[in-house]
């Protein structure tokens, strides 16, 4: 039916996250036929983006500077450092400017099913720039799932030793949240989780 370059084209496509083989040959199909709009600028900047974004050697962020510029902000409090599993994580809390510290990507969480373990995970860079950079505060913003709650009691664990104020995102009820939709796991956190007014 398709040439190869459009079987190809389609197959890449289709690896994307949140696409399949249907959604794939949709956007293969509307990229060909937008090509001097859409494909054209597109393969430019897929060519600019891998020749020119590099990983951060100390956070491990993607960037075209290395050190990243959220490394090279002075301004940032420099005492306290965010641990996310993945660069799509800090990039939702630098959207939110909830936090104005560093990071560390740890590149995933502890997983025994797809054999994670904590060699696969920037874990010992994580503990090298805790004690070099006298950090004073560890937040640990890692998914409420069994895999980011495992490995956020191990870090808290290898964190011991350096005395350094160790806290995690609170979980529980979500803004606008009715108790009578909640599953019995985030009622039972918010519920253990509860605080004095």
């Amino acid at each position: 039916m398709q040439g190869p370059e459009i079987q190809r084209m389609i197959q890449l496509v289709s690896r994307l996250p949140g696409l399949g083989p249907r959604s794939g040959r949709r956007v293969a199909l509307h990229l060909l036929k937008k090509r001097e709009l859409l494909l054209k600028p597109l393969i430019e900047a897929l060519e600019d983006a891998n020749s020119k974004i590099k990983t951060c050697h100390q956070c491990f962020n993607l960037d075209t500077c290395d050190p990243c510029s959220i490394c090279e902000d002075y301004k940032r409090e420099q005492t306290q450092l965010c641990v996310v599993a993945d660069v799509a994580d800090l990039w939702a809390l630098e959207r939110s400017q909830v936090f104005r510290g560093r990071y560390h990507i740890l590149g995933g969480v502890l997983s025994a099913l797809e054999g994670i373990g904590p060699g696969q995970l920037t874990i010992e860079p994580l503990l090298n720039r805790v004690e070099k950079l006298k950090i004073q505060e560890v937040v640990i913003a890692l998914n409420a799932t069994v895999d980011g709650q495992t490995t956020l009691h191990y870090l808290a664990e290898r964190l011991q030793p350096f005395q350094v104020k160790i806290s995690s995102l609170a979980h529980g009820v979500p803004i606008g949240g009715e108790l009578d939709y909640l599953d019995d796991g985030t009622l039972s956190t918010a519920f253990m989780e509860r605080r004095s007014l």
